[in-house]
């Protein structure tokens, strides 16, 4: 069975056209209108090996704040539609990450119960325009959403692009493992039987 998902999401803030497969080859195509943005779901997609088409209206007038939660929270939803009852993965993935100077740790639950665990600190305040906080405010939203327990830690770094580009390829790394089939058990891998 194909593990794909479309979502549109229209809101006063953004429009978003979004569709993923997750049983992909890593290609891509992204218009945010957030350039660095852009990069950073380039680097999602390729890593975690989830094909991902990613087409975004925001009111970058205003900031990229909503053009970036809001794509954390389409994501997150297409996620959980493709991974459907979650029978036959791995559901865990752990992956720590080198970028240069930065090293960073992701761990993924595909637990049903969606919560990031964030432990990044980044200087400066910005990548070119792009506010750091807002790495932050996308795996948010893609964590809650997709129902995925996230764990992200900076184990080293000082470089803010590498710390970030460091999580996003950390975070695709789990996930890729997380999602990947189980030879073993074909069934929901929960003693509750469900996730």
């Amino acid at each position: 069975m194909a593990r794909t998902a479309r979502i549109t999401r229209t809101t006063g803030e953004t429009a978003i056209d979004l569709s993923i497969d997750i049983d992909g080859s890593g290609a891509s195509a992204i218009a945010t209108g957030v350039g660095f943005f852009d990069h950073m779901l380039t680097a999602l997609a390729r890593h975690a090996l989830i094909d991902m088409d990613v087409h975004v209206e925001g009111d970058t007038w205003v900031d990229d704040h909503h053009t970036v939660e809001d794509t954390g929270i389409a994501l997150g939803q297409a996620l959980r539609q493709a991974l459907g009852t979650c029978a036959g993965i791995r559901r865990f993935g752990n992956q720590i990450i080198p970028l240069d100077e930065a090293l960073v740790l992701a761990s993924v639950d595909i637990s049903g119960r969606g919560g990031l665990y964030w432990d990044v600190p980044i200087e400066p305040a910005k990548v070119g325009t792009f506010d750091t906080e807002l790495a932050q405010e996308f795996f948010i939203g893609l964590a809650r959403e997709a129902g995925i327990t996230l764990h992200v830690r900076k184990l080293a770094g000082t470089n803010a692009h590498h710390i970030i580009e460091a999580c996003f390829k950390a975070c695709a790394r789990a996930l890729r493992d997380a999602c990947e089939g189980d030879p073993r058990n074909a069934g929901i891998p929960s003693t509750k039987g469900v996730l």
